[in-house]
């Protein structure tokens, strides 16, 4: 009987799901064969999935602010470093912004961020060189220091934080990038003997503490324990790193009609307006002082060290006819700081649009880039003979980073975050290494003797989406870019936005 019961159970299963397999198919909902169907799907029969156009979701103004706090604490998949096999990498050419710092600018009635600016390894984040860091930083004084910078602090070493000073973060986040590329270039790829000399390694920086102590920081996680009297940092006088190039009247004017743009938006934005009128009521100040304060830079500050947002202080008592004080814990808010990140947002978009800034950070990086591109040229034409550096890093702020991304077609890149990175690798394909004939053969349109550039952003190759070699054709005999293209790029065509052909004729001509 039990062995009945199980024999009709199994015929009833089998029937439902007959029937159901039938249904589907009869829907359409699973096709009987899809592979025929795929090759014999007549004209009329073709089924076209719906395109739903929906507008993109406004970025939240926190997570878009994490980002550009940079938190170290996250795990970083890189490609510094990576090429095709047998391609010889022989120099590496990085410009960083500082790590995170304490805000330039306090906000009228408030307190100011509560932030320890000494260092310790016991407090977070940290890393697990911070410990000898710190330890070797006071040996400094065996350096060779140009400028001014042997005066300059190593380490930041006030218990409250002084304006614009590198916080433990900052630190942490160069001694990370340090170690990134460390594993790409001195473990993986021996860039660097043990026994580099400084005219191997070249260290350039503003005279600024947090620019020469990011710089600091990311060469000791590179070279963990460097010697310190194969060290000669040298001092950039001006932030756009022009040395001896810095006279150019057009850049300087070009920079005018930017700032005029920008202005004329912020005064046109109705929004904006009525956001620092909140904001200046909330804390019992102008609005023209707010404004003047540049409240966006210490609410980042807040954000990127966990710090709830700033509230008014309790106000003296007031003299008959003054303005009411604020009310009792009046504070800025998340929708103060939206509107404020919104209207960055959409200067960035207006910027790139209007072009002005474009033709600005044309000439203003030009002189890093040249400098750049002549030491990639020397060594890929053999002619290093140990003048020139194969590591050579340029420690700077966002009014240097951010000129040469957007001189070198890179806008999409954003603006940059604490402790960014850019980085230009040259590399030497294997057919450099025979006779000429077999070169011209193998790269007929080749760059330098067989060289090849990379760029890297944050770790990401953008090589294919600079100016110099977006149009290149990947799949070619030459699947990376050739550094003739960047040396074009710079000495020439870099000016056509200005329309101009040189360097010297794009800064002494006329801007309307």
């Amino acid at each position: 009987m039990l062995a009945l019961n199980r024999f009709i159970l199994v015929l009833v299963v089998g029937a439902i799901l007959a029937a159901l397999s039938f249904s589907l198919q009869y829907l359409q909902l699973v096709p009987t064969n899809p592979v025929a169907e795929e090759v014999s799907r007549g004209k009329n029969r073709k089924r076209v999935n719906p395109v739903i156009h929906t507008e993109a979701p406004e970025p939240d103004p926190i997570s878009e602010a994490y980002l550009y706090c940079n938190l170290p604490n996250q795990t970083e998949h890189t490609w510094e470093g990576h090429s095709l096999a047998d391609y010889k990498l022989l120099s590496v050419h990085v410009m960083i912004r500082h790590g995170d710092r304490y805000p330039l600018y306090s906000i009228p009635q408030t307190k100011r961020p509560a932030i320890d600016c000494t260092l310790s390894p016991n407090r977070v984040p940290s890393h697990p060189l911070l410990a000898s860091f710190i330890s070797h930083m006071a040996l400094g004084s065996q350096g060779h220091w140009d400028g001014s910078l042997a005066s300059v602090p190593r380490v930041p070493n006030h218990r409250a934080c002084e304006m614009g000073e590198l916080t433990q973060t900052g630190v942490v986040q160069h001694l990370k990038n340090g170690e990134i590329l460390r594993q790409a270039y001195i473990k993986r790829h021996k860039l660097l003997p043990a026994d580099w000399s400084s005219r191997q390694v070249w260290v350039e920086t503003t005279g600024k503490s947090r620019t020469l102590q990011s710089g600091l920081a990311l060469l000791y996680g590179l070279l963990p324990a460097f010697p310190w009297g194969r060290l000669a940092p040298h001092q950039q006088w001006s932030t756009l790193f022009c040395g001896s190039a810095c006279d150019c009247p057009a850049r300087n004017r070009h920079l005018e009609r930017e700032q005029k743009r920008q202005y004329r938006q912020r005064v046109a934005d109705a929004q904006l307006d009525r956001a620092y009128a909140s904001m200046a009521a909330a804390l019992g100040v102008a609005t023209r002082a707010l404004r003047a304060a540049n409240p966006v830079d210490a609410l980042l500050c807040h954000v990127c060290h966990g710090l709830p947002f700033p509230c008014a202080r309790a106000p003296p008592p007031a003299p008959p006819r003054a303005r009411p004080p604020p009310a009792e814990g009046a504070c800025l808010t998340l929708e103060h700081f939206a509107a404020l990140r919104r209207q960055q947002r959409e200067d960035e978009r207006a910027r790139l649009e209007a072009g002005i800034y474009r033709r600005y950070a044309t000439l203003a990086a030009h002189p890093y880039l040249n400098r750049t591109a002549q030491r990639m040229e020397q060594a890929a034409r053999g002619r290093r003979g140990g003048a020139e550096p194969a590591f050579a890093l340029a420690s700077a702020h966002d009014v240097t980073l951010q000129p040469v991304l957007s001189a070198l077609g890179l806008e999409g890149a954003g603006f940059p975050r604490f402790a960014a990175r850019l980085v230009f690798e040259l590399w030497k394909s294997p057919q450099a290494g025979r006779g000429v004939k077999a070169r011209q053969e193998a790269w007929p349109r080749g760059g330098v003797d067989g060289a090849f550039v990379r760029v890297l952003y944050n770790g990401q190759d953008l090589t294919f989406d600079t100016a110099f070699c977006r149009h290149h054709d990947r799949h070619s005999a030459q699947p990376l870019c050739p550094l003739g293209n960047f040396l074009s790029f710079v000495r020439r065509d870099m000016f056509s936005v200005v329309n101009a052909t040189s360097y010297q004729q794009a800064c002494h001509q006329s801007v309307p």
